[in-house]
C-alpha cells in the first residue's frame, strides 16, 4: 500500500509500524486522523470472539458512522480495522470491496471510502480511508467530526463555517452595511486610549486623527462609508452581548460580579470585563535583588490576550457569548468555534497563526490591543511561567469550543527571584529558557526527545535550542550540565548543576517556602523507561549525590521486578540495569 506523503498517511505509517513492533495501545496513541477499531459484531454476549466472516452488517454499520465522522473532519482520516481495545491484533476477514459498497450505501451514497487490506505481524487488517468531504455527511441523522481522538456531534452551521475558513473566507472583512457614523463615541475613545498607551509614534499619530480618518486608516470603512463586519463589531456591537463575565470566590459559589451588557460595542465590552477582572486581581510585592516590584496574581497582559483571543478568533455565526469565568485566582475563557488550520494544543505555541477572522485580528493588532500574528500565545505562556505558574491550558471541547484556562496560585516568589539571577539578562525573558528550566525542575533531567514536545519543536530545532540553553549561567556558573555516565552511543541528557540547585534552595529559604523533595524512585523509573537503561552513575549525576548512595535504590527496583541487571554478577565497570516489561507497561 503506497499513498502520497501527507499528515494522514504519515500517521497511518506510524501506527502500522507501532502495531508491527507489538507496542501497546497507549504507546500507539490515536489522533484526530486515525482510529483503531475492533470489528463490531464478532463477540457473543460473554465477550468471546466468534469466527470471522467476509460480510458482517453490524461491522459495516459501525464503520460507516466512524468513516463519515472522519470525512467531516479537516483532512479526513483513517480507520484501522481488526485491532482490539487493548491493542491486540485480532484481524478481520471482511471483504474490502463489500465494505466499501456498504459504507457508500449507509451514508446515503455520499462517501466513497478507500478500503484496502494490509498485513501486520501476520494478521490481515483493513485500512478504511475517508477523504475530506465537500459537503457534510450525516449518519443516522447526526453530524459528527473528530476532536482529538474521538468523534463529537456538531451542527451543520458549524461545519459550513469551518469549510469557509478552509477556503480563506473571511466574514469579518465583508461589509456590514452599518454606517461608519454609528460608531460609539466611547468605543472610539477606548481605541485612542490603547493607541496612546502603546508609546509608538505612529500609533499616537493615529490617535490624533478625526473619527472618520482613524476608521479609514484602520481599514474598517469601505468606499460607500459602511463599516466592515470587523469594524461594526468593534465600534458598534451586535446588539446581544459578546462577552459574559462572572466572578466567584470558589467553584460553584455565588456570583460576586456579573458583566453581561446589551447594546455595547465589542471594545466597550472588553473594557468593562477588564475593569471587573482588575477589581479582583490582587497585587503582591516581590523583591528582586534590591528592587521591590509589584505583581498582580494574574498578569494583566495574559488576561487581555486570553479575553481578546476569545472574541477575535471565535466563530461569530454562533449567537452565544464568549464566557469568562473568574474563580479565585484562576480565569477561564470559553469561546464558540474549534481550532482551525491544523492548530492543536500540541503545536499552538509554534504553529503559524491561522486567524478565523483575519480582518478582525488585524484591527485589534492595529489598535495595539492584541499581539501581532504568531506571538500572542507565546507571550501568554512565557508570562505565566515567569511567575511560577503552569502554562495556560488551551484545548478544544465538544461543540466545538476553545477553552483557555489561566490557572493561578500564590506567586512563586523564590522562582521569580531565581530567574532574575540568570545570565545573560535577555535569557530571563526567553520562552524556551523558561520552558526548559521548568521541565528540568519538574523532571530533574531532559534530553532532545523529552524536550521536543515541551518546546513544540522538531528534533533538530530542539537540539539547537538546548545548545543555546546550555550557555545560560547562574551566579557565574553553568545552569545545566550533561548527565554523567551516559554511553557515547546514546544521545546526551542534561540536569541542573549543583550551583543552580544551591541558588534555587537559597531563594526558597529566603522566602520561607521549601520546594517539595524530589521523588528519587520516580526519577529513576522515568529515566530507565525513556532511556532504556540506568546506572548508579547516571542517577547520582541527576540527583546530585554519590553513585554508591544510589545502589540500594536501584537494587530495590530490581527486587520489585522493575529493573533487570545487564549482567548476572551485578557489579563491574559499565554495569547497568534495563527496564523490565513490567516497568515499561506502567503509565507515565
Amino acid at each position: 500500500m503506497v499513498w502520497a506523503s501527507d499528515p494522514v498517511g504519515d500517521e497511518l505509517a506510524r501506527v502500522l509500524a507501532a502495531l508491527e513492533a507489538g507496542q501497546g495501545r497507549e504507546a500507539i496513541r490515536e489522533t484526530s486522523f486515525i482510529d483503531l477499531k475492533e470489528e463490531a459484531g464478532r463477540r457473543d454476549r460473554r465477550g468471546n470472539l466468534q469466527p470471522a466472516t467476509e460480510r458482517n452488517e453490524a461491522a459495516a454499520d459501525a464503520l460507516a458512522g466512524e468513516a463519515a465522522c472522519m470525512a467531516n473532519s479537516d483532512g479526513g482520516g483513517v480507520l484501522v480495522v481488526g485491532v482490539a481495545d487493548d491493542g491486540a491484533l485480532l484481524g478481520t476477514s471482511l471483504d474490502a470491496q463489500w465494505l466499501r459498497s456498504r459504507i457508500y450505501d449507509l451514508t446515503d451514497r455520499k462517501l466513497t471510502a478507500d478500503v484496502r487490506d494490509v498485513r501486520v505481524a501476520g494478521e490481515r487488517l483493513l485500512v478504511v480511508r475517508s477523504p475530506q468531504s465537500l459537503e457534510p455527511i450525516p449518519w443516522k441523522r447526526r453530524l459528527r467530526w473528530r476532536v482529538d481522538d474521538r468523534c463529537v456531534e456538531i451542527d451543520a452551521t458549524t461545519w459550513h463555517a469551518r469549510r469557509m475558513v478552509r477556503e480563506s473566507y473571511d466574514w469579518s472583512s465583508l461589509s456590514s452595511h452599518v454606517d461608519a457614523g454609528e460608531a460609539h463615541p466611547q468605543a472610539l475613545e477606548i481605541a485612542r486610549r490603547h493607541l496612546r498607551a502603546s508609546g509608538e509614534d505612529a500609533a499616537a499619530d493615529l490617535a490624533r486623527a478625526t473619527d472618520p480618518e482613524m476608521l479609514r486608516r484602520l481599514n474598517v470603512v469601505d468606499g460607500e462609508g459602511y463599516l466592515s463586519n470587523a469594524g461594526a463589531l468593534a465600534f458598534v456591537g451586535r446588539g446581544d452581548p459578546a462577552l459574559d463575565y462572572v466572578r466567584r470566590t470558589v467553584p460553584a459559589g455565588d456570583s460576586r460580579r456579573r458583566v453581561r451588557q446589551q447594546g455595547l460595542s465589542l471594545l466597550e465590552e472588553i473594557d468593562s470585563v477588564e475593569s471587573a477582572v482588575d477589581a479582583f486581581n490582587e497585587e503582591r510585592h516581590v523583591r528582586r535583588g534590591f528592587v521591590i516590584g509589584r505583581l498582580q496574581e494574574l498578569p494583566v497582559a495574559v488576561i487581555r490576550e486570553a479575553v481578546v483571543n476569545g472574541v477575535v478568533h471565535r466563530e461569530w455565526a454562533s449567537p452565544g457569548p464568549t464566557t469568562v469565568e473568574h474563580v479565585g485566582r484562576s480565569l477561564t475563557v470559553t469561546s464558540p468555534g474549534g481550532f482551525i488550520g491544523g492548530v492543536s494544543p500540541a503545536n499552538i505555541i509554534t504553529h503559524p497563526s491561522q486567524p478565523r477572522n483575519r480582518a478582525l485580528a488585524e484591527l485589534f493588532a492595529a489598535l495595539r490591543i492584541a499581539e501581532r500574528e504568531g506571538v500572542g500565545v507565546d507571550r501568554m505562556v512565557r508570562d505565566m511561567i515567569a511567575i511560577g505558574y503552569r502554562p495556560p491550558s488551551i484545548e478544544e471541547l465538544p461543540g466545538p469550543h476553545v477553552r483557555t484556562a489561566l490557572l493561578g496560585d500564590s506567586l512563586d516568589e523564590a522562582w521569580i527571584r531565581f530567574v532574575s539571577r540568570l545570565q545573560p539578562d535577555e535569557m530571563r525573558g526567553s520562552l524556551t529558557v523558561l520552558l526548559l528550566l521548568r521541565e528540568v525542575l519538574s523532571s530533574s533531567w531532559f534530553d532532545v526527545t523529552t524536550a521536543a514536545p515541551v518546546l513544540q519543536l522538531n528534533a533538530a530545532e530542539t537540539a539547537e535550542t538546548i545548545h543555546a540553553f546550555a550557555r545560560v549561567t547562574v551566579d557565574g556558573a553553568p545552569l545545566v550540565e550533561p548527565v554523567a555516565g551516559v554511553p557515547q552511543a546514546q544521545a546526551p541528557a542534561w540536569t541542573l548543576t549543583s550551583t543552580a540547585l544551591a541558588a534555587l534552595h537559597s531563594e526558597d529559604s529566603a522566602v520561607g517556602r521549601p520546594r517539595p523533595a524530589v521523588d528519587r524512585t520516580a526519577v529513576a523509573s522515568t529515566w530507565a523507561r525513556r532511556r532504556g537503561r540506568i546506572s548508579s552513575t547516571e542517577l547520582a549525576s541527576i540527583l546530585g549525590v554519590s553513585p554508591p548512595a544510589m545502589n540500594r535504590l536501584l537494587q530495590g527496583l530490581r527486587d520489585d521486578r522493575l529493573l533487570e541487571p545487564s549482567r548476572s554478577s551485578g557489579t563491574g565497570r559499565g554495569f547497568f540495569y534495563r527496564p523490565t516489561e513490567q516497568l515499561l507497561a506502567q503509565p507515565e
